[in-house]
């Protein structure tokens, strides 16, 4: 099987760089340094800059910080800066307040198989914990199992089997389609495929379905998906569950290039020509200082309130 030789992992953050300082600290004790990073910042003020340059003097992979003016929600253009930014032919992205395990990038690697991406899951922190953490620098790594089954039962961690268990490199790919659970907060893809596809679509700005719009496109050119689950968990850091007023609007344009068996990004890695069935979604004019917060990613794992959809042909 073929293995992906360089790593690119991609992480996307804003304005969080107590969250982001501890996800570096996390990939930096990885058991295979075979990568590099790509901090995608959508934005954020000097503090991120700051805590990048205070840590790469540590890093023992390359670290590269790639920034955008703020200019509202705009993930997938930062991804796309950071895919554009990557040496690595396979890419693994991941946010900037997901907490990979010291086997995240041995485990990815291992699972990378052409012609599939990989989605992994997290294990989401409730919020005292998220702020004990980041205030006493806890380190998971040293977490016994005792101790993950205590944070269990009192609730600071919504699962305990992925935490300690590792299933093997079987049974992972599906047969069939589905989008469900699959999160660009930890998901591996092969870079050629990401660039027949030509990336993320910027044209989604705020908060919405970026990232299935991507799964949905990958899976139209080919990509089947392989379960990552029991294998590369992150830790979730806890935060607000923002506004997501342009969700359904996204979700609707995402089911129609299902249905239209769209595979390329009409704003993406390459400019393309939009046609009736690739009609970029209208931007989201930034908030005024002051005003309403722009839009992120929820706290959990549930999916829109939407009838399930497996885009299997014959599927049901």
């Amino acid at each position: 099987m073929q293995q992906a030789s360089k790593i690119s992992v991609i992480i996307t953050t804003y304005n969080r760089p107590d969250a982001l300082a501890a996800v570096l600290e996390a990939c930096f004790c990885q058991d295979d340094n075979q990568f590099e990073i790509i901090i995608a910042d959508d934005g954020s003020t000097h503090n991120t800059r700051q805590c990048v340059e205070k840590l790469r003097p540590r890093s023992p992979v390359p670290l590269l910080h790639v920034w955008q003016p703020d200019e509202g929600f705009r993930a997938a253009r930062a991804r796309n800066q950071g895919i554009l930014a990557a040496s690595g032919d396979y890419i693994v992205f991941l946010d900037g307040d997901c907490m990979p395990q010291p086997t995240f990038i041995s485990r990815h690697r291992k699972l990378a198989k052409p012609g599939y991406l990989v989605t992994g899951s997290r294990v989401l922190l409730s919020p005292g914990y998220t702020l004990r953490l980041l205030a006493e620098h806890i380190n998971l790594r040293g977490l016994t199992c005792w101790d993950k089954l205590k944070l269990r039962l009192t609730g600071d961690l919504n699962k305990f089997l992925q935490t300690v268990l590792t299933l093997p490199d079987f049974g992972r790919e599906s047969r069939r389609f589905s989008w469900r659970r699959i999160k660009s907060c930890n998901l591996g893809v092969w870079r050629k495929d990401l660039d027949t596809v030509n990336g993320f679509d910027e044209s989604f700005q705020g908060w919405g379905h970026e990232d299935s719009d991507l799964v949905v496109r990958l899976f139209n050119a080919g990509v089947m998906r392989k379960e990552g689950a029991f294998a590369t968990e992150v830790y979730h850091l806890w935060h607000k569950e923002n506004e997501r007023s342009l969700e359904d609007r996204n979700r609707h344009i995402v089911l129609q290039r299902a249905a239209d068996k769209t595979v390329q990004a009409v704003q993406g890695l390459q400019r393309l020509p939009a046609t009736p069935a690739q009609q970029p979604v209208q931007p989201v004019q930034p908030a005024a200082p002051g005003g309403v917060p722009r839009p992120g990613a929820p706290a959990n794992d549930s999916l829109p309130a939407a009838p399930h959809i497996n885009l299997a042909a014959g599927g049901s």
